[in-house]
């Protein structure tokens, strides 16, 4: 996950990743005279878009109504073609800078939004300048944290959030991004089995470097600890919070898990030469934490009685690579972890320990996974993720044959799960349009440059499945 190579300078994947270089904002710089779009996507219906009217006044028709997380700008989800891309109006420089460093992120497969495009040199009807968009494809089944806690939720769920954000500024930080803007709400959280996991969605204020100096990494924690506690402060405030939460404790273990998994990720050990089982250790480790270790750096100190041992590269996703290869499915470590464990068990069950794994994992998947993720509702499809569900079911046949005193036949706990459990997780359409009136209000842009924001205001759940879903 380093981004320097031998020469000092920026990983090729980086350099390379886009055409498009940011304008200085502080130098004088001629608008595209005309529309102008640099996308990473070959969607002719781009270019259809009603680019030459303010975002907010973009028809109904063409939205989709899904949570928004608090933004400084107008953000609109719209639906182009079979994909959803979420739509941020912001000046040209910021576009532009933003799209280029999110390419460069996903390039090196750090856990972003997908930058699609940005869209400079648009003009209404009357030839007057609009603000450049940015597009990025929507993080499907994701949410903003003011949505997750617009649910009835268990008490640890701001410190299971907490811990997916230590996750993802190690991993930035790993690869030399300074982030500058820490919070909750540059972030969009995926269910990971019992846990989350975190995706950075907002990169105006971020700079890649070849690697960060102490001092700028921990001005991101710091930062990041001031503006959690005040986010938690705010959802204590609006009654979100459970209140036995407390946000300052809360704030502090961002600190304490962000150094402990640095520490475990990047400390040198002294050991003695009879002790290189503890590489192993190291490495066992750091699998348990969800990291591959690709390269190992060993040195002998001066007078050879002891091994200095450090990873040198490490990789996210250990268990998401193992259950790829087995069996294809792409999920989140957590939920890949839980996906084998089962795959494990049902090994052991059919007493087949010593056949290949790979042929076991086929099995598994069509006796299996399969017939599961089968018996998602279709109005479910869009809000739930296979994978997810298939967790969920996990735990609720568990306690199922907890109460019955024994086994439960997975199907039943399918049937079960969906007509007692997964109707609890929706969102009404009630709290959906608070929470978005909620995310424009964070907005500093100048309301007269768009007219009256009210477009969306008529949208019809009905204009597709995703937003359906969220406003039944």
């Amino acid at each position: 996950m380093s981004l320097s190579d031998n020469n000092g300078q920026l990983d090729p994947r980086a350099l390379k990743a886009t055409s498009v270089k940011a304008t200085d904002p502080t130098l004088d710089s001629d608008e595209p005279a005309s529309l102008k779009i640099t996308s990473a996507s070959a969607d002719p219906k781009m270019f259809m878009l009603p680019w030459e009217k303010p975002l907010s006044t973009w028809p109904a028709d063409l939205l989709v109504n899904l949570p928004r997380g608090i933004s400084r700008h107008i953000v609109r989800f719209v639906r182009v073609g079979d994909q959803v891309y979420a739509m941020k109006e912001i000046t040209r420089s910021v576009a532009e800078r933003e799209y280029e460093l999110l390419r460069q992120l996903q390039k090196l497969n750090l856990p972003t939004v997908q930058p699609i495009a940005v869209v400079t040199g648009r003009h209404n009807d009357q030839g007057e300048p609009l603000e450049a968009i940015l597009v990025t494809k929507h993080l499907r089944f994701s949410m903003p944290y003011r949505a997750l806690f617009a649910r009835t939720l268990r008490p640890d769920t701001a410190e299971k959030l907490i811990d997916a954000l230590a996750v993802l500024m190690v991993r930035l930080h790993l690869a030399g991004f300074y982030w500058g803007d820490v919070s909750l709400s540059n972030v969009l959280f995926l269910k990971d089995a019992d846990a989350f996991s975190a995706f950075l969605v907002d990169a105006e204020t971020g700079e890649l470097q070849i690697n960060l100096t102490e001092g700028q990494r921990e001005y991101d924690i710091d930062l990041a600890r001031t503006n959690i506690i005040g986010e938690l402060m705010d959802l204590s405030s609006g009654q979100l919070l459970p209140p036995d939460v407390d946000e300052i404790e809360v704030g502090n273990r961002l600190v304490d898990r962000y150094h402990s998994l640095w520490s475990a990720l990047t400390d040198t050990d002294n050991l003695n030469p009879n002790e290189m089982w503890k590489i192993e250790q190291r490495v066992n480790r750091l699998n348990e934490l969800g990291f591959d270790v690709d390269e190992l750096e060993m040195n002998t100190t001066d007078d050879g009685k002891r091994v200095l041992v450090r990873p040198r590269v490490v990789d996210a996703g250990y268990a998401n690579r193992k259950l790829l290869r087995l069996t294809g499915l792409d999920v989140q470590e957590n939920q890949a972890r839980r996906l084998l464990n089962d795959l494990d068990a049902y090994r052991a069950s059919t007493w087949r320990d010593g056949e290949d794994l790979e042929i076991v994992a086929t099995d598994w998947m069509r006796e299996v996974f399969e017939p599961t993720v089968r018996m998602i509702p279709p109005e479910y499809r869009a809000q739930i993720d296979p994978a997810q569900f298939f967790h969920e079911v996990l735990d609720h046949r568990w306690y199922m044959a907890e109460k019955a005193g024994h086994d439960v036949p997975m199907p039943v706990a399918v049937e079960s799960y969906v007509r007692d459990i997964l109707p609890t997780q929706k969102l009404d359409s009630k709290e959906l349009d608070e929470l978005n009136a909620e995310a424009d209000s964070g907005v500093i842009d100048e309301q007269s440059t768009y007219g009256d924001d009210t477009a969306h205001d008529d949208y019809n759940p009905e204009y597709d499945q995703d937003a359906a879903v969220w406003a039944q």
